[in-house]
């Protein structure tokens, strides 16, 4: 039995109405009710802005990993460098640089699409894309970070180290994990794996044009 490429499959149900149940100081929370199969659904999920994420590589093949306090999980775990999309009119791949800058003080002349993902589709829209950036440099500047950013931690890890570290289950940052496996299958397939880095973005809730 022939099988069609393993893909998820775009679905537009029949909305019979939406509601906005909670509207918090970063996202909010809808209630939509809609037709699927001939069944009346109501599902509450967070509605998000999405996000996008740098796994930045340097010569030597270390990422850079960054550690912040969260505050749901009580715990300062190590991640990516990374942001919301939440600037009017600025593209994933500008809001990716001004992250990178924001957070660690860095910049990088080479940009690509390493991966995208969907961090809880069960009960949020968020929608993430990582980015790969070498070639990366001081900005010259420090900027100033406030609440769990004003106690950020930086950290250059050889990849595979960071990779074995998801493995042995020490790393939990489903970004990070997402992106570290990426790069070490990337990487090892001769970067053949990577998106151009403005790549349209059709499965964002917001449909990127680029």
């Amino acid at each position: 039995m022939m099988h069609s490429e393993l893909s998820d499959d775009r679905v537009t149900p029949q909305l019979v109405s939406t509601e906005t149940v909670f509207t918090g100081h970063v996202w909010n929370v809808d209630s939509e009710r809609f037709e699927l199969d001939g069944t009346t659904i109501t599902r509450e999920f967070v509605n998000h802005t999405g996000a996008v994420a740098v796994l930045a590589l340097d010569e030597r093949d270390r990422v850079l990993l960054i550690k912040q306090y969260r505050h749901p999980v009580r715990l300062r775990d190590w991640e990516l460098p990374a942001g919301l999309l939440d600037v009017v009119n600025e593209s994933p791949l500008l809001a990716a640089q001004r992250e990178l800058a924001e957070e660690t003080d860095l910049q990088a002349e080479s940009w690509h699409v390493l991966s995208e993902m969907l961090t809880s589709p069960g009960g949020s829209n968020e929608a993430v894309r990582i980015y790969l950036a070498r070639g990366v440099s001081s900005t010259g500047d420090t900027f100033d970070r406030y609440a769990e950013e004003a106690g950020i931690e930086l950290r250059w890890v050889p990849l595979e180290d960071a990779v074995e570290a998801v493995l042995d289950r020490r790393l939990q940052n489903s970004i990070l994990s997402v992106g570290l496996l990426a790069a070490q299958l990337g990487r090892d397939r001769g970067w053949n794996t990577l998106g151009d880095a403005d790549q349209p973005w059709p499965r964002h809730p917001r449909n990127y044009d680029s």
